[in-house]
């Protein structure tokens, strides 16, 4: 479709992987092919090559695998990316559900001291009443 001239750009939109707490959003342009600039050095000649097939056709074939490698490391960054943010969202969810065991613990530990305090008064009430 590009090279039909039906399309004028192609753009890809996905999660860059940077560590597993930081994930960034990258539009990244795949069509047409924007090539850094190339620095020649000063040992650097021009050669002509003769291609075979013909250079049109390896472009194209080049352009197919060119795309096929930028998808799949997309796939590749976004789902790095996915399995990162999951970890970190594991790792708050076990963290607050410790944390909320700990609290729950010490409750529950208070209303049982409390209430063995109570039986234990109610206890050596009853005996000092039977003593009196």
């Amino acid at each position: 479709m590009f090279s039909e001239n039906k399309i004028d750009k192609v753009s890809m939109i996905y999660n860059e992987f940077k560590s597993v707490m930081q994930q960034e959003v990258i539009v990244e342009q795949l069509l047409p092919v924007v090539p850094e600039k190339l620095e020649q050095s000063k040992d650097s000649y021009s050669v002509d090559y003769i291609y075979e097939p013909d250079e049109e056709s390896i472009l194209d074939e080049m352009l197919k695998r060119y795309m096929t490698v930028e998808v799949y490391r997309a796939f590749l960054e976004s789902s790095a990316s996915e399995h990162g943010a999951r970890m970190t969202a594991m790792d708050a969810a076990s963290r607050n559900a410790g944390e909320m065991i700990d609290g729950l613990t010490l409750t529950y530990n208070k209303a049982r001291q409390a209430y063995i305090t109570k039986e234990l008064i109610e206890i050596v009430n009853g005996a000092e009443a039977l003593k009196g």
